[in-house]
């Protein structure tokens, strides 16, 4: 089937590619979809860049695309959930049901976890796929495919605000306004903060972070002290949580800095390298560290939270292009616009 097929590293095709037999058997508990809308993730960006993200090399052409949603056009003997012509999104990563991290409910870190578009499984950047039951979502009907296609990303912000037990009118800072950033802002807020700081170097996104609620601060990281600016907000005090975004040494070095005693920082963003890390000055504050590696238990949330308007997303849906656009979509994505955040592709229907 026709896919978009990093072939190596800088190197993108759209071309028919074949599927190993084994991945189109439908399954007793299995679900086959039609794809409809593709969000291009930073990872799979990264993938095209630098043909690899830390262990996980690509060795031989693989198809991009994690962040789905689409339409139910076939199911199993077994399924009982979900009938052809169900609009719905699916998580990507497939953990072993026997392994002893999914059995303790920890199914993310599961070591021989299965997930889209990381070598060497493929993406769904294609015209149809399978998948299981238990990891695909029926969408209410208020709920878009375009927004669907962001409960992956929004996922990730709301495992953050998990981690983080936000409490109500918390005050929190996020470091990167970029897709990850947002969705954790909006995360936070739902999660019960009464402010949410947004640190970035691109005015644009921050434009964009404002925009997305009255209690988003925006804050330049270039021409203003983050922690001057909370420190002052708070009365000398600090923030209640940071969330690490950004995925830069640099600023992971300085979460401690803006956070008050007894605080809690997240780490999300991907190091690509070993950070800094000041012990004293967590430990005079006994701040509380949490690292996240994607989600868990949290995709059934994010559809109950786009369907009811406790989160919106759609504003940072910034850019769609058809699937014959696809290598062209990804060259932009690349060049990394300041004006973008969320890229999304729709597959012909």
């Amino acid at each position: 089937m026709k896919s978009l097929v990093l072939e190596r590293k800088d190197e993108l095709s759209l071309r028919d590619f074949p599927i190993d037999k084994d991945e189109e058997v439908i399954g007793p508990r299995d679900v086959r979809i039609k794809l409809h809308t593709v969000g291009i993730c930073g990872s799979d960006v990264h993938y095209y860049t630098h043909g690899r993200i830390g262990p996980f090399v690509v060795n031989e052409p693989m198809i991009l695309g994690h962040e789905a949603s689409g339409t139910v056009i076939e199911t199993g003997s077994d399924v009982t959930t979900l009938k052809a012509g169900d609009r719905v999104c699916m998580e990507p990563g497939i953990p072993d049901p026997n392994s002893k991290a999914t059995r303790l409910g920890m199914y993310n870190v599961d070591p021989a976890v299965r997930f889209w578009a990381t070598p060497p499984v493929h993406g769904i950047l294609r015209p149809t796929c399978v998948h299981p039951e238990a990891f695909t979502f029926k969408l209410p009907d208020n709920v878009s495919f375009a927004e669907a296609a962001m409960v992956e990303p929004l996922a990730v912000g709301v495992h953050a605000a998990t981690k983080a037990k936000i409490k109500p009118g918390d005050i929190a800072v996020v470091l990167g306004a970029g897709p990850i950033g947002l969705v954790t802002a909006l995360s936070a807020l739902a999660g019960g903060c009464a402010r949410v700081y947004v640190t970035d170097l691109a005015e644009k996104k921050l434009e964009i972070a404002e925009s997305l609620s009255p209690a988003i601060v925006g804050v330049d990281a270039g021409k203003e002290s983050l922690v001057d600016r909370i420190k002052a907000d708070t009365d000398g005090w600090g923030c209640d949580v940071v969330f690490e975004a950004t995925g830069s040494p640099k600023a992971a070095a300085g979460v401690f800095e803006p956070l008050a005693p007894g605080g809690c920082v997240v780490m999300i963003g991907g190091q690509s390298e070993p950070i800094a890390y000041d012990a004293g000055a967590a430990m005079i504050r006994e701040a509380r560290v949490e690292n996240i590696f994607r989600y868990a238990h949290v995709f059934p949330r994010c559809v109950a939270m786009l369907s009811s308007g406790t989160i919106d997303v759609k504003p940072l849906i910034t850019r769609t292009f058809d699937f014959a656009e696809s290598v062209r979509a990804f060259e932009i994505a690349a060049s990394a616009p300041a004006g973008d955040v969320k890229m999304q592709i729709e597959l012909p229907q």
